[in-house]
């Protein structure tokens, strides 16, 4: 059986950004859905991803949601995490995914937010975006 489109993307998405050479500038291949323990700052994890059926002329596809997070500890604040931001919008908005059982219809950036951890010297930028899936 396989995974479903939440499963899919989230490994798309992961290789995407492990092979993206502007995130990768930034957080080498430290791309997760559930960072280590004692991971390394910065890094980028898998955040929500939410599916909902989108029936069109006949056909049921998949209307995707997801964000993806930048986590920073820097010295200069929320630079860098507003640069993992910006190249995770690069790297994901109206990319080309190759998504396991499905057909990537598209794949846009939807917005953006910073803000402070919950432990005060951290930084989390949060890209949104939406998708559509049609089974294959």
């Amino acid at each position: 059986m396989p995974d479903g489109p939440a499963l899919a993307l989230q490994d798309a998405l992961i290789v995407a950004l492990r092979a993206n050479p502007g995130v990768t500038a930034l957080v080498s291949g430290r791309s997760y859905d559930e960072p280590p323990q004692d991971v390394v700052f910065p890094y980028v994890r898998i955040g929500t991803i939410n599916i909902d059926p989108l029936r069109l002329s006949g056909c049921t596809d998949e209307s995707v949601t997801f964000s993806v997070e930048g986590h920073s500890r820097p010295v200069a604040g929320r630079v860098e995490a507003a640069r993992l931001g910006h190249a995770i919008r690069l790297a994901l908005d109206d990319a080309a995914l190759s998504v396991a059982g499905y057909n990537l219809d598209w794949c846009q950036f939807t917005t953006q937010a910073v803000t402070r951890g919950t432990d005060g010297r951290s930084y989390i930028v949060v890209a949104a975006f939406e998708a559509a899936l049609t089974p294959n």
